[in-house]
């Protein structure tokens, strides 16, 4: 007998509301993260992240969001599974064998919500970075109460760059943008909230050096692009830089069944299906034309995975119901 009607490997956001979803669906189902906690990347990289995308929650932070799907959760009789990492997936006649560090298991279809796998911060391309960084250089904003009432230099000019200053403005004594471009990569309103902010913009220059100074502070020497101008008066007490991650989604290359992708990413048509019978993929994970890679995205896909997975077990399942009629058992 199948132990499972659905595998879903990564508990970021998609991948939680997809084994919400399946529970409502009574479908037997295991969701498999290799981290210790739920929540992926938000969790991982921006926890204290305003979350914009989500409808229903305005200016929810990363953790918080997590901790909500979370409760959700809870309410589903589902088998989740911290700390344990798929290493292979096979074939068993039309079912799918699920091998990890801790046991095997046996599933009639799994769904791929991985994201976009290990993740790296684009690090600072300064000689003595290093001896910075978890004192007075950091990559991402973990505990926001760190950088109460100082003087804090963002460096970046995307999304996330800009919603990091945000959120900094409202603890730090003072805060600067620091951008290689006279224009910000993000979205229009996020460009007007900076403009309206008290946030002083550093435009167009580039960080070139770091020296500690002996009030322990940073002195940042940054160069004005296309000139040989430098400007090394702008004295800090933290650096947060935010020039994107390199992600690195290669555990599905090591299973014998996988679907086919590009650069860690797998190619899914409608619902998440792929050319792998059975197996579907969903999130930052799954690609194809015009996608955004937002949080909604993936939770809009999530439930269209589940309803294609429970098709495809038995093709007579006449789908989900609507929204008002699917109901939580107590």
């Amino acid at each position: 007998m199948t132990d499972y009607d659905i595998t879903i490997v990564g508990g970021g956001p998609s991948g939680i509301f997809a084994t919400f979803f399946a529970g409502l669906r009574n479908a037997k189902v295991q969701l498999i993260e290799s981290l210790p906690e739920l929540g992926g990347q938000v969790m991982a990289l921006y926890p204290e992240k305003t979350i914009l995308d989500v409808p229903g929650f305005t200016g929810i932070k990363g953790r918080n969001l997590v901790e909500h799907l979370d409760q959700q959760l809870a309410e589903m009789d589902v088998d989740v599974k911290l700390g344990e990492t798929v290493q292979n997936v096979a074939r068993i006649d039309t079912d799918f064998k699920i091998v990890t560090n801790k046991g095997i298991t046996t599933s009639k279809t799994v769904i791929v919500a991985t994201g976009v796998g290990a993740f790296t911060p684009r690090k600072l391309a300064v000689d003595n970075a290093t001896d910075f960084e978890g004192t007075h250089l950091f990559y991402s904003v973990k505990d926001l109460e760190h950088f109460r009432d100082r003087v804090v230099l963002v460096a970046g000019g995307g999304d996330a760059a800009i919603d990091e200053a945000l959120l900094l403005e409202t603890v730090a004594s003072k805060v600067y943008l620091l951008h290689r471009r006279e224009q910000f990569r993000a979205l229009e309103n996020t460009v007007d909230r900076l403009y309206a902010s008290n946030i002083e913009l550093i435009t167009p220059y580039l960080i070139r050096a770091l020296q500690l100074t002996p009030a322990d502070q940073v002195q940042v020497t940054a160069k004005k692009m296309r000139t040989e101008a430098e400007m090394t008066d702008l004295v800090v007490d933290d650096i947060v830089v935010n020039y994107g991650f390199s992600a690195e989604n290669s555990v599905l290359d090591e299973w014998t069944v996988k679907p086919t992708g590009q650069r860690g990413q797998v190619e899914a048509q409608l619902a998440g299906v792929t050319d792998v019978a059975g197996m579907f993929a969903i999130g930052d994970v799954s690609t194809f034309a015009d996608k955004q890679a937002l949080i909604a995205t993936g939770f809009g896909e999530a439930p269209l995975a589940v309803n294609a997975a429970l098709k495809y077990i038995d093709p007579n399942n006449r789908g989900g119901m609507h929204s008002t009629s699917l109901k939580l058992k107590h």
